[in-house]
């Protein structure tokens, strides 16, 4: 999915998406992300869309790379999740709306 942002942030656009594990590894997750970019340019005016990943999930980092984003940064212990501090990364892509 993707959440438009707001404000000051209204040229942005969060990407999010889940695969289910006995579908993993079939090039569904690139796919879709490839699919949903295309449909946020062709119906938003945003230049930036970005995705926050979980510091274990590599398979999610590779896919937002097979699609041409970048790390833009890491935001250490920005996450709290199964009573771990876990670091953050941010993904992004610049497109023109």
């Amino acid at each position: 999915g993707c959440v438009p942002q707001q404000d000051v942030y209204r040229k942005n656009m969060e990407i999010g998406y889940f695969v289910g594990e006995s579908f993993k590894g079939k090039g569904i997750a690139t796919g879709a992300v490839r699919i949903l970019e295309s449909y946020i340019v062709s119906r938003f005016d945003v230049v930036r869309i970005y995705a926050k990943v979980f510091a274990h999930n590599t398979a999610s980092m590779k896919v937002l790379q097979k699609n041409g984003f970048f790390l833009e940064s890491i935001h250490r212990k920005a996450a709290f999740k199964n009573n771990q501090l876990i670091d953050e990364y941010l993904w992004v892509k610049f497109v023109t709306g």
